[in-house]
Parts: C-alpha cells; structure tokens; sequence
C-alpha cells in the first residue's frame, strides 16, 4: 500500500481523503436508518461487506423498510448496480494478477474509484489510483456503517434528527450528474411520474420497478451528421444512406 500511496500525487491523495469522508458521512447514516428502521444490526453490516454498494444499498433497504418484498428490493439494487458492468470494462487493465486478486478488484468497483482511474494515463497511476481509492473507500464505508448502526439503535426514532431524509438525498446526488443529458433527464422524468402515478395502486417497492418503462421513452441517440468535403453536393450524399430505388439503379 506504501508504494500505492507513493506513485499517486498529493492532490489524488487529497480528493480521495475527501471522497471517503463524504462516503463515511453516508454510511453512518446508512447504518442508522437500517437499525432504527426495525432491521438487526447484522443486516446493514453484512450488506456492507458482502454487497458493497452505497446507492443499491439505500434502494434495497428503502424497499424493504417501506413495506415491500425481497424480491422488488433485489431486482431495485441490481437494476441501479446495472450500471457498473460497463465500468468494469473501462478499467480492466488494471484487475490484472491472479484470480483472487481479480476477484478482490472487481469488488472494491465504485463510481468513485472509476472516476480516480480515469483521471490518470500512466497505467502504475491508474493502478495506484484504483487500489487505493477502492481499499480506503470500501474499509471507511463499512467502519462508518457499523458506527452508524450501533448509534442507531441507540438513537431509536432517527426521524427526530432528519436522517430519514438520507434515502432520497443519497438517491437524488446519484442521478442529478446524469440529468444534463436531455434522453437521460426525459427517461428519468418519465420513470418518476410513472412511479408517483403508480404508487397509490401497487405494493410498496414496484413503483421503482415500474420507474423503468421512462426507458421507454429515452429515445434514440441522434445520428452524426455526415462529413461533407467542400460544399461538393456529391460528398454529401456519398455519407447519407441510398433509397431502394437507388440501390436497383
């Protein structure tokens, strides 16, 4: 870890020291909600570790603590965890070595130690930037979730101090870098009021699930404009796509 440490710059080391102060601020109230929500203790503790994923974490036990099932809050957190499948494939290069060392990486994956990863070019960087990033976080959140719980159980109603406002904060944080896209913010948009709408009529947990036909209405990524040399009519229509009659012609 010392030559981990070494080959990363002060700054890097500052804003990963920065990240894992927010993930602790988190993950305490995590914890918290969890217990004092009715769940044991074990239960956010082993999640923690075994799970490892703050937003999924949040939704799961948002299901549950809001009335619904096992299944609708494994399919919620699987359905926001979807998203780190194509990050393990942007920083692959750095899950090298032997299997359990491969195995151990793929579990430390966050948004956060993808994020360090790609600020760097240097590969002994990006492996660095990876492997700290992820030991620190994944050792800080599950500290903190601990804390978090054994103070909730002593606490009780957490209602009282507003922290049953951390489950849609947490969420909300999670999605607003995504919104600036106009196809992402119309299918969340779109999900929300499906959810909203559905919400008096469904058991507790389906409304997330039904959120998933805003996909539905995402659209279509627009097509790049075909590259025209010169004004030459004939150059654009070399790049546009030739009708039927065209083709027979």
């Amino acid at each position: 870890m010392r030559s981990l440490l070494r080959t990363l710059e002060r700054s890097t080391l500052r804003d990963i020291a920065l990240v894992c102060l927010a993930g602790a601020l988190v993950g305490i109230s995590f914890g918290a909600i969890s217990v004092s929500g009715g769940l044991p203790l074990w239960v956010p503790v082993a999640m923690s570790v075994l799970v490892y994923a703050g937003g999924a974490q949040f939704a799961a036990v948002g299901v549950v603590l809001s009335g619904g099932g096992a299944l609708a809050a494994v399919v919620t957190g699987l359905a926001l965890n979807a998203r780190l499948l194509p990050f393990g494939f942007t920083v692959s290069d750095v899950l090298d070595g032997p299997r359990w060392r491969r195995l151990l990486g793929a579990h430390l994956l966050t948004d956060e130690s993808v994020a360090f990863t790609l600020l760097e070019s240097d590969p002994r960087r990006r492996r660095a930037a990876y492997w700290v990033c992820g030991f620190l976080l994944f050792v800080v959140w599950n500290a903190s979730v601990l804390v978090g719980a054994l103070a909730g159980g002593l606490i009780g109603d957490t209602d009282a101090l507003g922290l049953d406002a951390a489950f849609p904060a947490v969420l909300l944080a999670l999605v607003l870098p995504s919104l600036t896209d106009r196809r992402t913010r119309t299918a969340a948009l779109t999900g929300a009021a499906v959810a909203v709408a559905a919400t008096p009529f469904v058991p507790a947990g389906l409304p997330v699930l039904l959120a998933l036909a805003g996909l539905l209405f995402a659209g279509r990524p627009a097509a790049p404009a075909p590259a025209a040399s010169g004004g030459d009519p004939a150059a654009v229509a070399e790049g546009e796509p030739r009708s039927i009659a065209e083709e027979v012609h």
